[in-house]
């Protein structure tokens, strides 16, 4: 009966409903039950083959299998004398694990059980007599389980050492049956900067067995294992050309004596000898520098037939339980946090091991030692995964020259870990023949490139790095070209611009593959000859492309346009088929567009060093528009991006670049030009492509705009009218393309003092603001405060005009809008806020003295008021206080009479105070000093509430629970100062006794912090505008003016405070002016 449930639904796959798979689990389990345990092998198959899958619909059964005394456990323990027994029993437990997508999964409590289950076999998976095959598929049942478990991703693995036992018994596992290693994992691996102790030792010869029966290895015909004579000498001379270095771990140093109780001891296969480590495909090379999996004998020699065919069996089996072992581990590092995963980084990922000391073995002596294609790719896919997010982490890394410290700090040790990567990584490069493996070794190394802090090192690492990958971007094989490509971006884009990375762009073409260090393996001598241009193709392209300067290309931009523009010769690997009949002639599409992100990159980190090939990345880019391929395109539009936005980049005002070093406003025109009479309008107007469409409009959004104003009139139309027209797209990321692009546009000078195009504009991002995309909504925001911006420069440039030309009634619908936006989401909110600033300083008499305008001013002062107070994120908090700010500057705005007034300064007052973030407290203070008039400050009261605010706000300026906030503490305080020093300007007689009263308190402390302001420096910060020395000195002056030539005051508060400010003025101001000549305003 048993025999026919496995037979159905295992070999026939017979699907059952869950009446019968209720049915026939309880006959099963009676069985178990009650049948002799002869039967228990053949029932517990049946069992596995129902819960395989069904696991959310067996929950009643649990108890019965996973209980206190369920009948899994019981089989499955290491007490279990029946080892076919106990591994049907972990199968079974195995297969009930298995998660089913949508459906409940196990009880908190099964899955412990099943997790500590699983960790017991691998402990205790053999006794000695059992056979090692057995053994082998007993922990690989183990390990699928476990696997299950951990895709779950719903166990909690910090508990009571819990993590660091998996790990402990996945780290034994890894290198099950590895080829001359034998190690000692301790029970439980703890989080530590430092490796656990780990004793290793070589495997002696097992004298008088099958192997040493076998015929003298010499007497052999050697064979390469994929390689002909030739390609085997060429690997040997770059192996010792890799400066003499010894490969880690030939042959691990003995260790301390096994046995210990407190490790867990893994003993390798014992039928491999020192010297020669078989192979799965029974071929070998005796090279002494080869790593462990390229030394191969012909098992076929060694054993007879039967013995050979167990050995290999045996070897794969051991291999998969390696592969499982890796596999766990990659869903353990799914599983948990980075932070936790980093504590065990020395536990995986050796260092330089210390002079006279063997190495540890880590994750990269699988990868460069493990005999098995498939375990070495395993192993490389679970580095990526460790270093993949671990920026922060290695951001802490640095080369260190101090010898003489008593100690090394884990800076250095992990600076010394990272150098350890990359020469094992590129070990493992050059080494490698399965294409598959190779793709992950470039991965790996492209995830470690993109963390690790270069600008930190010593340079040279990427140097090797970078001349080791120039020949793989020739490889054979499309997968690995296009990783290699991937690298040479990762290598752009870290930290850029890098000196080092400089350097190497400076390489000339001429120097390409062959100045690519000794390190390199040439694969096959006629590298580029597939990419060889047909003769016809040839002549075509000489008309299209032009002449190349005399100054010779990069070698990493002529690569790269190759690759997207010269025909291949011939196809190199069966991968590269079936790319689409468009570009048949070319090379494979996505290596083309691996090359043109490797081109966009190169742009946006290094423009200078691309900048002199910029005619031919033009042409570059039309040939890609041009093509069929929507891939090809979109990524040609994405490289007129980059080289638009390197442009304007370069032509900004603080930009460090010299004007005689730019690219010339001319050559820009005639870059433009010849994109929008090319293919810009036809991918513009692409509606079957809405992602282009939206590359495209970021394209043209690039454009210089001294150069926009020097097109012709027809390429200005046609760029306004389309973004105008894309503004009602249907597509989502389209419309905020076009809307993005038209806030750009608005801040053109050629553009924004045109009345027509301010209104067009405006009204389009109006309806893109009421959008129900969330990112189109955030798009016109921007696009709002940037024509807002345009509004006050129009008014401060061309006065009354510009202001009486522009519609009352468009401007009355851009502040609702904008107040509307300001309760969306904080996106939305932050440039709103933005905008409604801007609008309020915009408003002229006319319009605050008009019906319809005054609600809609209230309730937009209104929601700048909530949005000081609420608890939006501190850029939408940071906004609103300078929209106050700026608002305050309209002296239209009644702010002496307004019943709103009160409320806002209050706002203004409680953030400068009480706000955790320093930027949102100097944004508040920098407000409170934009009346520019006592009137404009309300009442004594009021002010006398706005400076007992700021001498309390610059007693707390050092109170913060956030130490990133203490970088702003002197901008806050100097804000602070500067508000209290104009106050003291405008201070009238009735608010002189709130001034005594508080100097009188806590004169001592502000006359230490405006002594620091006076004295100070100007500093750098982009919180706040800084004032000069003498300007500061100047505002105390006027202040000391000002209170002297108050009236019917109290003649004792007035002299106190004058001698006060005197004081600081003779203590501070005084000594630069003896320092800097008499260029102070005398009082």
């Amino acid at each position: 009966m048993c025999q026919l449930i496995h037979h159905l639904l295992n070999r026939l796959q017979v699907t059952v409903d869950e009446q019968s798979l209720e049915l026939l689990l309880s006959y099963c389990i009676r069985a178990l039950q009650q049948c002799n345990s002869w039967t228990h092998v053949e029932i517990l198959q049946a069992v596995a083959a129902l819960v395989y899958g069904n696991g959310p619909r067996c929950q009643k059964f649990l108890p019965d299998l996973l209980g206190k005394s369920g009948i899994l456990l019981q089989l499955s323990a290491p007490t279990e004398s029946d080892v076919d027994l106990r591994r049907a029993a972990v199968y079974c437990m195995a297969n009930l694990c298995l998660s089913v997508p949508g459906q409940a999964y196990l009880e908190e409590q099964y899955k412990i059980v099943s997790l500590q289950t699983f960790l017991n076999v691998l402990r205790n998976p053999k006794t000695p007599e059992v056979d090692d095959v057995t053994v082998c598929k007993l922990l690989q049942n183990a390990l699928k389980g476990i696997h299950s478990i951990l895709n779950a991703g719903r166990i909690n693995l910090t508990q009571a050492d819990q993590l660091g036992t998996l790990l402990a018994a996945l780290k034994t596992y890894m290198f099950y049956g590895f080829p001359g290693v034998n190690i000692e994992v301790p029970v439980v691996l703890y989080p530590a900067p430092l490796p656990q102790y780990e004793g290793s030792s070589p495997i002696k010869e097992q004298t008088g067995s099958a192997t040493n029966t076998s015929k003298p290895v010499g007497h052999k015909k050697k064979k390469s294992r994929s390689k002909n004579k030739k390609e085997q000498l060429e690997d040997e001379k770059e192996d010792h050309s890799i400066k003499a270095q010894p490969e880690p771990l030939r042959q691990p140093e003995n260790g301390t004596p096994r046995g210990e109780n407190n490790a867990i001891s893994l003993q390798g296969p014992k039928n491999y000898t020192d010297n020669i480590v078989p192979s799965l495909d029974g071929k070998e090379t005796s090279n002494s520098f080869y790593p462990a999996w390229k030394k191969i004998n012909s098992s076929d020699s060694e054993y007879s037939d039967t013995e050979g065919g167990i050995q290999s069996k045996l070897r794969s089996l051991q291999g998969k339980v390696r592969q499982g072992a890796l596999a766990c581990f990659l869903s353990t590092i799914k599983s948990i946090e980075k932070k936790v995963l980093h504590g065990y980084w020395s536990s995986f990922i050796a260092d330089v091991p210390g002079i006279g000391s063997p190495q540890a073995v880590s994750l990269m002596t699988i990868a460069l030692k493990d005999p098995s294609p498939k375990v070495r790719a395993g192993s490389l896919q679970v580095l990526s995964a460790i270093l993949e997010g671990s920026k922060h982490f290695l951001s802490v890394a640095e080369d260190t020259n101090d010898h003489r410290r008593a100690f090394t700090p884990f800076s250095a040790t992990l600076a010394s870990s990272i150098r350890e990567l990359h020469r094992c990584l590129l070990l493992a490069l050059v080494a490698e023949s399965s294409p598959q493996t190779l793709t992950q070794i470039i991965k790996c190394l492209a995830n470690l490139v993109t963390n690790v802090p270069y600008n930190r090192l010593k340079p040279g690492l990427l140097t090797r790095v970078w001349n080791q990958i120039k020949p793989h971007t020739c490889f054979r094989d499309v997968n690995v070209r296009v990783c290699s490509l991937t690298l040479l971006g990762a290598i752009l884009s870290v930290q850029a611009p890098l000196p080092e990375v400089q350097l190497l762009l400076q390489q000339p073409s001429s120097s390409g593959l062959s100045s690519s260090g000794s390190g390199t393996p040439h694969r096959h001598s006629d590298a580029e000859s597939w990419r060889k241009p047909q003769q016809g193709a040839n002549r075509e392209r000489e008309k299209e492309i032009p002449e190349s300067p005399v100054q010779e290309l990069c070698w990493l931009i002529q690569l790269c346009i190759s690759i997207i523009t010269v025909p291949k010769y011939e196809h190199y690997s069966d991968s590269d088929t079936g790319t689409g009949t468009a570009s048949n002639s070319y090379e494979a599409s996505p290596v083309r567009v691996e090359a043109l992100q490797v081109l966009a990159l190169l742009v946006k980190g290094y423009f200078t060093m691309a900048q002199t090939s910029l005619l031919e990345l033009e042409e570059v880019a039309c040939l890609c528009m041009e093509e069929q391929d929507p891939s090809i395109q979109l990524h040609g539009a994405r490289l007129v991006e980059e080289i638009g936005s390197g442009i304007v980049q370069q032509h900004k005002p603080d930009s460090p670049i010299p004007q005689c070093q730019r690219v010339p406003v001319t050559q820009v025109v005639t870059f433009w030009s010849r994109m929008l009479n090319g293919p810009l309008p036809g991918a513009l107007q692409n509606d079957e492509h809405s992602t282009l469409q939206t590359s495209t409009c970021d394209a043209i959004s690039s454009i210089l705009p001294e150069a926009f104003s020097s097109l012709p009139n027809e390429n200005q139309i046609l760029c306004i009218t389309v973004l105008l027209g894309l503004n009602h797209s249907e597509h989502p990321l389209v419309k905020a393309a076009a809307v993005r692009a038209l806030g750009v546009y608005i801040l053109f000078p050629s553009l924004r003092q045109d009345v027509m195009f301010v209104a067009d504009t405006a009204n389009a991002i109006l309806t893109s603001l009421d959008d129900k995309s969330l990112n189109v909504r955030t798009k016109a925001a921007w696009s709002l405060a940037n024509l807002t911006d345009t509004l006050i420069a129009n008014m401060e440039t061309m006065g009354r005009d510009f202001q009486e030309e522009l519609s009352d009634v468009l401007l009355l619908k851009m502040l609702k809008s904008a107040t509307h936006a300001s309760h969306d989401k904080d996106k939305v909110k932050s440039n709103a806020v933005r905008a409604l600033g801007n609008l309020l300083h915009f408003l002229q008499p006319h319009h605050i003295s008009k019906t319809q305008f005054k609600p809609g001013i209230e309730e937009s002062i209104q929601a700048l008021i909530r949005t000081v107070l609420s608890e939006a994120t501190m850029k939408v908090r940071w906004n609103a206080c300078y929209a106050l700010g700026n608002m305050f500057k309209n002296p239209a705005i009644p702010l002496d009479s307004a019943p709103w007034a009160p409320q806002a300064f209050c706002a203004l007052t409680s953030v400068v105070k009480t706000c955790k973030n320093f930027k949102v407290r100097i944004k508040s203070a920098t407000a409170l000093a934009i009346p520019d008039s006592r009137q404009r400050y309300g009442d004594t009261k009021q002010f006398c509430e706005i400076w007992s605010a700021l001498v309390l706000a610059l007693e707390k300026s050092e109170e913060t629970e956030n130490f990133l906030e203490f970088k702003y503490c002197a901008s806050l305080r100097t804000q602070i100062c500067q508000t209290l020093l104009h106050l003291l300007r405008l201070v009238s007689a009735g608010d002189l006794p709130c001034i005594h009263k508080t100097l009188s308190v806590k004169g001592n402390l502000v006359r230490v912090f405006v002594q620091r302001f006076l004295t100070s420096g100007v500093e750098a910060d982009e919180t706040m505008t800084q004032s000069d020395p003498q300007d500061r000195a100047r505002m105390l002056q006027e202040a000391v003016q000002n209170i002297n030539s108050l009236q019917d005051v109290a003649l004792d508060e007035r002299e106190m405070i004058v001698k006060y400010l005197d004081d600081i003025f003779k203590h501070c101001v005084e000594p630069m002016q003896t320092e800097t000549g008499p260029k102070m305003i005398q009082a």
